[in-house]
């Protein structure tokens, strides 16, 4: 079965079709979209829906931001790729303003997240065998448990997820998995030949857990005192989601690498990028490490637009008070009701991120976020009977206000079914 050209399709058959030409390493809420302006999506039957997952951060900025969107018309209109192997006039722009918002010296495009933490990798390693003295294919990298970095081979292989994990073996050796939120776990694995601590401030697909304070701190701390990077994956946590610039600010805290992604690219391209000193990201050489679409123009003009939106400020202070608001409403729902019963067991995260603990004696995640689903709110779960909400930060208060109400009503329901 193919689509017909030109014919409208009901939800039904555009799902229908979906599933059976393509892979199934998904399973999405059964909605298709077809537009969005700001935080609210339209489906191809007209239903809009509040938007409380925003690619995962990649939609800060909202869907459809003026700014951006104007951004890159212009430069599509003008020039889209030319490999590195030629320079184009909005790459310096680029990479000099990234690293000045990161207080580093240089940066290193690259497209997806995955990408940016691979060439993190590449990176730690060969600055540990060239700077730190490491003997040769001895380095090893710290990493966490719970850790989500994406989905390529080698970080698959030290992630703890049996679903990312199964069937894609043999791994690359050299990472050490340490209890996530422990400083003496970290403090324990290193020794002479670690090259580098890897790790999500605030960990997104786990469920927005957020260490304990002064762990970042600490971290930093033991980095510093053995010769060792601090590598922080900023791309779900980055760019004003959590109230600030990056979650690292939280603590004061200032990584060796930042490794961005997602919100950097607007909700338009995909753009990612490492942030170093040239100490570090100097030990690359031409031939060593490249992309094809790494830094491309319009990936270029789309990143500047993103970085000037950060700095206003206006941003990170809205998604600091909208977070605010967003979380004293949500732990009303942690409060039990007349019959003992609270049907919220948890809620975590920090500004305009939030992992949503379900009593699972009422449901599962997916089953909660159907329930939503069919209310106008979208939102994701993860990990058995949790849900995560992380709406663009344009988002108003009286929508996220909105959104809440939708999901008491939903528990609600459960609990009376």
């Amino acid at each position: 079965m193919s689509a017909p050209a030109n014919v409208p399709m009901s939800t039904e058959d555009l799902i229908r079709l979906g599933e059976s030409r393509s892979a199934h390493n998904y399973h999405p809420l059964p909605v298709v979209l077809r537009s969005a302006e700001g935080a609210w999506v339209t489906d191809v039957e007209g239903k809009r829906y509040l938007d409380c997952l925003a690619g995962y951060s990649s939609l800060n900025f909202g869907h459809g931001n003026p700014a951006i969107i104007a951004a890159a018309r212009e430069q599509l209109d003008r020039l889209t790729l030319t490999s590195r192997a030629f320079l184009h006039d909005q790459f310096a722009t680029f990479v000099s303003r990234l690293a000045d918002l990161c207080g580093k010296d240089m940066v290193l495009p690259m497209n997806t997240g995955a990408e940016a933490v691979e060439t993190a990798i590449k990176v730690a390693r060969k600055w540990g065998y060239e700077v730190k003295g490491v003997p040769a294919d001895q380095a090893n990298i710290i990493v966490m448990e719970d850790n989500f970095h994406g989905r390529t081979t080698t970080i698959v292989g030290f992630s703890t997820d049996p679903d990312a994990r199964g069937g894609f073996g043999p791994f690359t050796p050299g990472f050490r998995i340490v209890k996530y939120g422990s400083v003496e776990a970290i403090r324990e694995a290193v020794d002479e030949n670690t090259v580098a601590v890897l790790i999500e401030p605030i960990q997104g697909e786990a469920g927005v857990l957020v260490p304990p304070d002064g762990y970042l701190t600490a971290v930093r701390e033991i980095c510093s005192d053995n010769d060792v990077l601090l590598i922080a994956d900023e791309i779900q946590s980055g760019l004003g989601r959590t109230g600030d610039t990056f979650a690292c600010d939280h603590e004061g805290v200032v990584p060796d690498m930042y490794v961005l992604g997602k919100a950097l690219g607007g909700g338009v391209v995909p753009v990612s990028a490492v942030a170093a000193n040239a100490d570090i990201l100097g030990v690359l050489k031409p031939g060593q490490h490249g992309s094809t679409f790494g830094g491309n123009p319009l990936a270029c003009a789309v990143g500047n637009a993103v970085i000037s939106l950060l700095g206003t400020g206006e941003y990170q202070t809205r998604a600091r008070e909208l977070g605010a608001f967003l979380h004293a409403r949500l732990r009303e729902l942690t409060v039990p009701g007349a019959g003992g019963f609270a049907p919220v067991v948890a809620v975590r995260g920090r500004g305009l991120w939030a992992g949503v603990d379900i009593d699972p004696s009422l449901a599962t995640g997916r089953e909660v976020s159907e329930a939503l689903m069919r209310r106008g709110v979208l939102a994701k779960d993860t990990h058995g009977s949790t849900i995560r909400l992380a709406p663009p930060i344009v988002v108003t208060e009286e929508d996220l206000g909105w959104a809440v109400d939708q999901l008491a009503a939903v528990l609600l329901e459960l609990a009376n079914r």
